[in-house]
């Protein structure tokens, strides 16, 4: 079975230190790049499982600041969830609807997964509302003591199945399916 005949799944794909940071208090990720990884360190592979980008308006603001000469996502449908009314571009849909029926409704579309970037909000409603399928963390040893948490507090309980484990020379990338 290819990959555009498979059931659609939403996949977060994301890096994080080593006591659940996936930034700094600074939003740098400069900490993560110091860190001796293994080629791309996974992501190649994961990027051609996947054909739809979701992302928060913080991440996507986050991106631009960074002054990339190419938007990282040109080949991937691209939405970015945001509560205030944004102008399409050539790069990004800006989505302000309920985020269930939304994620539900690119679920039903014949494609590859769907990446959740980040961030930290959109992944807590992602969680309560029970969309993610599986989780890739890469993580870091590095310890930051503060900084934009993978997880924010909320009121979810989940059961996760570790279905592997592999490591990228100091990173170790642990994939859960939700069951």
């Amino acid at each position: 079975m290819t990959l555009e005949m498979a059931e659609r799944k939403v996949v977060l794909f994301i890096a994080s230190s080593l006591d659940g940071y996936i930034a700094d208090e600074n939003e740098s990720l400069e900490w993560l790049f110091s860190v001796e990884g293994e080629g791309d360190n996974g992501y190649a592979d994961f990027y051609e499982t996947v054909d739809t980008v979701v992302m928060g308006n913080r991440t996507y603001k986050w991106l631009l600041d960074q002054n990339l000469e190419e938007f990282p996502y040109e080949n991937k449908a691209c939405y970015v969830f945001s509560r205030t009314t944004k102008e399409n571009n050539k790069n990004v849909e800006f989505i302000d609807q309920d985020i269930k029926s939304f994620v539900e409704e690119l679920k039903e579309k014949r494609g590859r997964n769907i990446w959740l970037v980040g961030g930290g909000d959109l992944l807590r409603s992602f969680l309560e509302n029970q969309l993610i399928d599986e989780m890739i963390v890469t993580v870091a040893p590095r310890m930051l003591g503060k900084g934009t948490p993978l997880f924010k507090q909320s009121d979810y309980t989940y059961e996760l199945l570790l279905k592997s484990v592999q490591t990228f020379n100091q990173f170790v990338e642990l994939h859960y399916e939700f069951i």
